[in-house]
């Protein structure tokens, strides 16, 4: 069991070590396979675990080592494998295997790939221990290391400056989150001298804490979930992270950093159910999020913005699910949404590789029938995350919409607008992508292929996930809501009946899905539209263009004042402190010439001082004693 584990925590960072050091030597394909082999071995240790919990076994408490004490407070390094921790294992090794195949093939042209590979790898051990993590203390180690490594990943093509920017940008925006979280562990530990997370939920059912204290850890904590997982206000660095390569995108946006702060609020459940003022707040700001996101997705141009802000639209449904008290609603479609979103990141990486490096679905088209594993494992995946049935999407979004439905109907018309405009851009997407002619140059046209087999390959395994994904949570039969019941104190959310209610609601969502997909039929098939040139863009279009100006807000507001004030310090207040630190040392120096002087080597001179101070020191005694 021991062994097991510590493959699965420590296999990844073995890879990055011989990928960071050896790699470049070892030459492409040897770094590739290393760096996929170490994710599955972590997949296979896993999959062992996950048998084991689903069979009845325990909660698996991994002790590694003591780590520091400080007062009453003792750390330690280890880690805890229950429902949650290994169920999120499972995808995030299983889709980290995938995207790591992939990216063999889509990187291999690049002279770095190694370095990349070493980065993909040690971003995988970091979520791993978020996810195991049995305090927050290792969970916020992971916390950064993921965040250390998506600032990696993202500026990996350095010679950019604008990607440095996005990469400096995501990293800056996670750190005001982080703080956050930092406070929160910090007001947290000092309440219950403890910071594992099995301890704080027996002292919670114990202790009468103050409820304002507990509102504030849980304020906080949320914070540190905003930044992680792109709420409003801290989203705007996730859709400028699609300056990383495609695999990163997909690793970051479907499965594992993005889902970091899904994951905390869902372990820290116990602390959120007795703060109910923050789960509101949390459900507002989940389905503002997820509208605001969804109406900038509808006329973005390049295939990664939209499927970006159709990952933050995403997410903010499953905050509303979180805020809802659902949780395990939200995991279901944290799960559905890692197998459809990664294949439709690694699908666009698919047409972005076979169009040279091409994004703007302006210059694209007609590509279904040269592209043909692409465009049908793209098209399964559109449908699931538009919700149409039988696909995963369908029923994971329905039952956030259902819970919305039953606990706040103006919440439920707001993330069902959202989900309707979800399925008008994902359309728009494909129908813009896959249909009608090519738009490209003739050169581009020319050499139009079906991408190879180590990008085709985990392509069909993930379309066949986001197909039938949904048959683990099946409304009145939901295995993972009873996989999951030993972690919460309430009844699951999701069991819901087929009653005549729930059949409207599904039609509801379903009709939605459809109008949506019907505007876009009409506007992109039929009547062939393109965007127009971005210049050209007018109106409500060029505000959702401009993403609501929240850069240029966050620009004039927050970034200018700071410059502002930095540049008073440089050029006034840094100038005077300079001039007296600069005086002291002028003073320092003078003194310092004068006492060279004496330095003079007269042998006279020395024993005269010498004999002052002899007698300085005698007249000082002589004082004391009378």
């Amino acid at each position: 069991m021991n062994t097991t584990i510590l493959l699965l925590l420590f296999a990844p960072l073995v890879g990055f070590l011989i990928n960071i050091f050896f790699g470049k030597s070892l030459g492409k394909t040897v770094s590739g396979v290393i760096g996929t082999a170490t994710v599955f071995i972590s997949f296979l240790c896993t999959l062992c675990l996950f048998s084991q919990i689903n069979s009845g076994a325990e909660t698996i408490k991994f002790h590694l080592a003591d780590w520091f004490t400080v007062g009453s407070i003792k750390v330690n390094f280890s880690f805890l494998l229950d429902q949650l921790s290994v169920l999120w294992l499972l995808f995030v090794t299983g889709i980290g295997t995938l995207i790591h195949l992939y990216s063999i093939s889509y990187m291999h042209d690049d002279e770095n790939m190694h370095k990349f590979f070493s980065y993909l790898n040690l971003f995988v051990f970091f979520m791993i221990a978020l996810v195991a993590g049995s305090n927050l203390l290792i969970m916020f180690i992971g916390w950064e290391g993921v965040g250390l490594c998506s600032y990696l990943l993202i500026g990996f093509w350095y010679k950019n400056q604008d990607y440095n920017d996005a990469a400096k940008k995501a990293f800056i925006m996670n750190r005001i989150g982080d703080l956050g979280f930092l406070i929160g562990i910090f007001i947290l530990g000092y309440t219950f001298n403890t910071l594992e997370f099995l301890e704080i939920k027996s002292l919670l059912g114990k202790d009468v804490i103050s409820p304002s204290l507990l509102s504030i850890a849980a304020l906080c904590l949320f914070i540190g979930a905003c930044g992680k997982s792109a709420q409003l206000p801290l989203s705007t660095w996730l859709p400028d992270a699609m300056a990383g390569p495609t695999p990163v995108s997909a690793l970051i946006h479907a499965a594992t950093m993005v889902t970091a702060g899904i994951f905390m609020v869902t372990r820290m459940n116990f602390l959120f159910d007795l703060t109910p003022d923050v789960q509101n707040v949390i459900a507002i700001v989940g389905t503002i999020t997820a509208v605001v996101a969804a109406s900038i997705g509808l006329v973005q141009n390049d295939i990664k913005k939209v499927l970006a802000y159709s990952t933050v639209s995403q997410l903010g449904l499953m905050f509303l699910a979180l805020g809802l008290g659902a949780y395990e609603v939200a995991v279901f479609h944290v799960i559905t949404h890692a197998f459809f979103k990664a294949c439709l990141f690694l699908g666009s990486g698919s047409v972005i590789h076979a169009l040279h490096g091409e994004q703007d679905m302006r210059n694209m088209g007609g590509l279904r029938k040269v592209m043909p594993i692409t465009f049908w494992t793209m098209m399964i995946s559109t449908l699931a995350i538009s919700g149409i049935f039988p696909f995963s999407g369908f029923w994971s979004k329905d039952e956030i919409l259902m819970t919305a439905f039953h606990a706040n109907i103006p919440l439920w018309v707001i993330g069902s607008i959202a989900s309707i405009m979800t399925a008008f851009y994902m359309f728009r997407l494909m129908y813009l992508t896959f249909f009608n002619d090519f738009r490209g140059t003739e050169e581009q046209k020319h050499h139009l292929h079906e991408s190879p087999a180590l990008i085709t390959v985990p392509l069909i395994i993930l379309g066949t996930l986001a197909a039938v994904g949904g048959v683990i949570s099946l409304p009145g039969n939901s295995w993972l809501n009873h996989y999951m019941a030993p972690l919460f104190a309430h009844k699951a959310h999701g069991e819901h009946h087929l009653d005549s209610q729930a059949y409207m609601l599904m039609a509801i969502a379903t009709i939605g899905a459809l109008v949506g997909i019907g505007i876009a039929y009409s506007m992109y098939l039929k009547k062939k539209q393109v965007p127009v040139a971005d210049n050209e863009v007018q109106g409500l279009h060029k505000v959702l263009s401009n993403k609501y100006y929240l850069d240029e807000i966050y620009m004039a507001i927050i970034v200018k004042p700071l410059y502002a004030i930095s540049t008073f310090a440089k050029n006034f207040i840094e100038k005077y402190l300079s001039k007296t630190v600069f005086g002291f040392g002028s003073a320092t120096y003078a003194l310092s010439i004068q006492g060279k002087r004496i330095q003079n080597g007269n042998i006279g001179v020395y024993l005269f001082a010498f004999i002052l101070g002899i007698c300085g020191f005698l007249i000082y005694l002589f004082n004391i004693r009378n």
